[in-house]
């Protein structure tokens, strides 16, 4: 089971032709609206590719949350832990015919007590993980020390996983690291704010955390508490959107330790299910089931490699 607490929006997604520079004006080539979310997104993921999903986030009582809500019951998210008592926001995309694209999000109303409650339900659930967006930081360390302090005897709490790619400072970033278990983050952001590769393998090591560092095309990085490196590519797609391809690769990893996998094979497996959500437009209508990443996995085999984990 995985408790993903974070972002739930609507993508008002606009095409451009390119991105525009400061002061400029660019004209829009089609215009769409579609559900989004960090969190929200990675739920889906983590629920197409087999896993007992839930979200946890924060929307409102209107029309619009309902039929939010009622997208992700279709795919299999429960949703009995979102309260209904602020505003689903809005997160503009620019998106380039290329498939890059610009993101201005709108904040929300998931406050530290909602992490608290959440944390505390998930502990009393049984529930295996839970996800926390970069967002949340450095306040959710604290959220969370209460949740522990408050929770009944003998439950083990939920192994931790953080999207850090909302951090915007290093203090906020190296506070998620100590919280978690497993981080995943966007190489420009990883560098910007802790420096470059040495540093981020000491960061691992320090923080005793599992650190994936994702880069687009160019692959991702696997840095381990105990100081090993694992890389892998990213697989070769014709990208129309890579849109919410960083949510389906952390809900896909989160999705594939809690079968059990090793960070190494949740990796791998997040990698294809995140290329393969590129290929089609929106944060949700590419994302992958595990039969599509299956057979990926299966049709560029390598002789001596291992089989791909197959479907319960």
């Amino acid at each position: 089971m995985i408790v993903f607490c974070g972002y739930a929006n609507i993508d008002l997604t606009v095409g451009v032709p390119r991105l525009p520079a400061p002061g400029a004006r660019v004209q829009a080539t089609a215009v769409r609206h579609g559900h989004g979310g960090m969190a929200a997104n990675a739920s889906v993921a983590a629920a197409r590719t087999g896993a007992d999903a839930w979200f946890a986030g924060v929307v409102g009582p209107d029309p619009r949350s309902t039929a939010f809500l009622a997208a992700l019951d279709a795919d299999g998210v429960r949703t009995d832990w979102t309260a209904r008592t602020g505003t689903l926001t809005t997160a503009v995309v620019l998106l380039t015919p290329d498939g890059e694209r610009a993101v201005i999000s709108q904040d929300d109303e998931l406050d530290a007590r909602h992490i608290t409650r959440t944390a505390r339900a998930a502990r009393e659930a049984g529930a295996d993980w839970l996800y926390l967006d970069g967002y949340r930081f450095p306040g959710a360390a604290a959220a969370l020390a209460e949740a522990a302090a408050g929770a009944p005897s003998g439950k083990p709490a939920p192994g931790v996983v953080v999207d850090l790619d909302g951090c915007d400072r290093a203090e906020a970033l190296r506070t998620a690291l100590t919280t978690a278990d497993h981080a995943v983050i966007g190489r420009p952001l990883a560098v910007a704010l802790l420096g470059g590769e040495p540093a981020l393998a000491q960061a691992a090591a320090d923080h005793d955390v599992h650190l994936v560092v994702t880069d687009g095309a160019r692959g991702w990085t696997l840095l381990t508490p105990a100081g090993e490196r694992h890389a892998g590519a990213a697989i070769d797609v014709d990208t129309v959107d890579a849109t919410g391809a960083g949510d389906c690769f952390t809900g896909a990893y989160c999705a594939e330790l809690d079968r059990g996998r090793s960070p190494l094979e949740a990796a791998r497996f997040a990698a294809v299910a995140a290329g393969l959500s590129c290929t089609r437009p929106g944060a949700r209508d590419g994302l992958p089931d595990r039969r599509a990443v299956d057979s990926w996995l299966e049709a560029h085999a390598t002789p001596g490699s291992p089989e791909p984990d197959r479907p319960q």
